[in-house]
């Protein structure tokens, strides 16, 4: 159902088998600026303009270029929309001269909707991940390892967070618990299907 809903401006698009908007990976398929730019540094940042106040704050605040903010080719956003790869080239030539931490910074400014787009070390080191003492210590058949506990809290119980078992260590038992005769269990192991 979320997924549905958040889906559902460019679904709409595609009613009543109309062309439905080309995919564009994180980028919205209908407004820009709007998806993941590079900075010079090689972070990513996740932005996104909602309308033409804020296409002209962008222009001033976070690209400094105040000409762009009134180029009838870029005054509204299906202009945006078609230029596209011109647009992106301008704004790749200012973001490689900053540091994610910068474009973070400008677009805050600006205030325009942004996000640091992380890696996978990134999100392991999330420090909202820490302060919300999402990780825990779960055995494992080298040792304890750090787990993600699932999203949410809920008072009235406690994640189960069992240690990770050694590949082959509850097979059996899984097996009689599917009703396959030990017997035939030890066939299979003698053959080595298990």
């Amino acid at each position: 159902e979320s997924l549905g809903e958040w889906m559902s401006y460019p679904l709409y698009y595609a009613y009543e088998g109309a062309t439905p908007p080309p995919r564009n990976g994180a980028s919205h398929a209908t407004i820009y600026p709007y998806g993941p730019f590079k900075a010079g540094d090689g972070g990513t940042v996740m932005l996104g303009l909602q309308n033409d106040r804020e296409w002209v704050l962008f222009c001033e605040v976070v690209l400094e270029n105040q000409a762009l903010a009134k180029d009838e080719r870029f005054d509204k956003n299906f202009k945006r929309n078609e230029k596209r790869d011109e647009l992106l080239s301008i704004i790749d030539a200012c973001f490689s001269k900053l540091t994610t931490q910068q474009v973070i910074a400008k677009l805050d400014e600006a205030q325009i909707a942004n996000a640091r787009l992380n890696d996978m070390q990134g999100l392991w080191n999330h420090d909202q991940l820490k302060a919300r003492d999402r990780w825990v210590q779960v055995g494992s058949p080298v040792g304890p390892i750090p787990a993600l506990l699932p999203p949410g809290s809920n008072d009235s119980f406690d994640y189960r967070m069992d240690a990770i078992p050694a590949v082959g260590q509850h097979t059996e038992a899984i097996l009689t618990e599917l009703g396959i005769a030990a017997n035939e269990i030890a066939k299979m192991r003698s053959k080595g299907s298990i």
